[in-house]
């Protein structure tokens, strides 16, 4: 006859399956969860250098404009983004690349020649040749990115 209180073998072998199953979902999302966290830091981190200019055809302390060819990726196909940027020679071999966007809302900012000042067409934003807020709305200068000169060749990573 059987007890009231149930087989103990029984009931053991079916907690250690709940518990055994418990467990692999546990180690399915902690397996999910930490590689999207860690993922990043084990990423390769690509460098893209493109070229952006030549020394000789870049004029002293005036932003020049510039359009970059941007390849990338976008699942099975590639797609070339054009990227706008002002490069601004600030010494005999030194580049200084500033970002085209405003910092306020994402316009495209374009140089003045007669004030001598980057100007956001949207709402007003002005900023000097280096990309420092003058007056306007923008909360932060221009971003910058990274150049380095090899030879005549001006060279932004991306």
């Amino acid at each position: 006859m059987h007890s009231s209180s149930g087989d103990p073998g029984r009931r053991r072998f079916l907690a250690r399956i709940i518990t055994t199953i418990h467990a692999a979902i546990a180690t399915s999302l902690g397996v999910v969860l930490g590689g999207t966290v860690l993922s990043p830091l084990f990423g390769k981190q690509e460098e893209n250098w493109l070229p952006a200019g030549t020394l000789t055809n870049l004029p002293e302390r005036d932003p020049l404009p510039v359009t970059l060819r941007v390849a990338r990726e976008d699942g099975y196909n590639q797609v070339i983004e054009r990227r706008s940027i002002f490069l601004v020679r600030t010494g005999e071999s030194e580049v200084v690349a500033i970002d085209s966007t405003c910092t306020h809302l994402g316009c495209r900012v374009s140089w003045d020649v007669d004030e001598q000042l980057i100007k956001c067409p949207c709402h007003g934003g002005v900023y000097d040749r280096m990309g420092a807020v003058q007056s306007g709305p923008p909360p932060a200068p221009l971003a910058r990115l990274t150049t380095k000169v090899d030879g005549d060749q001006i060279l932004v990573q991306v």
